[in-house]
């Protein structure tokens, strides 16, 4: 939000969040971002999220921290119009399960030399969609999974906003 609070061609339409104690809630506030707080049926069964989308003239669809997967109507409403990231160098730890400390703890155990983030595009498979950026970092085997999440955190905030903007104006 803060990336694009003087945009003059991205805005934040709204917030939505299905964590009704979501951090970003608050966030949003100080940005005057709209913000809706949703449960599983108003996400999966009767639509109403998607209307709030379409209400908000909602074109993209950018998620962070979302761990549901989304319904095939959300992704129909929306082909190659949401993006995501994940902590990992997908496809290495990723999939159902696979987020937040889990992947970090799991890199860690690994014995892997690097990780990243990846950004990508949202099918209808975890962590599956087309790959439109990734970045590194090295880690080496004294590094905590906390240490390695800061690593990674870091990447996240410096790539993300970039990458969205990208994305959002066709360039990539």
């Amino acid at each position: 939000m803060q990336y694009f609070q003087h945009h003059l061609q991205i805005q934040v339409a709204i917030l939505l969040s299905n964590n009704p104690e979501a951090l970003a809630l608050e966030r949003a506030k100080k940005f005057n971002v709209p913000t809706k707080v949703f449960d599983i049926q108003q996400f999966r069964e009767n639509g109403e999220v998607l209307n709030w989308l379409k209400e908000f003239e909602v074109t993209h669809l950018v998620l962070a921290g979302f761990l549901w997967l989304l319904p095939k109507h959300l992704i129909q409403a929306y082909p190659s119009k949401i993006i995501n990231i994940h902590p990992s160098l997908l496809p290495k730890f990723g999939g159902k399960g696979m987020y937040g400390m889990k992947v970090h703890e799991a890199v860690k155990a690994s014995g892997e030399t690097e990780t990243g983030i990846t950004i990508h595009l949202v099918n209808e498979h975890f962590d599956d969609g087309k790959v439109l950026f990734q970045a590194s970092c090295k880690i080496v085997s004294t590094d905590s999974s906390q240490e390695i999440a800061a690593k990674v955190y870091a990447l996240e905030y410096s790539n993300y906003p970039k990458t969205i903007e990208k994305w959002a104006l066709a360039e990539i």
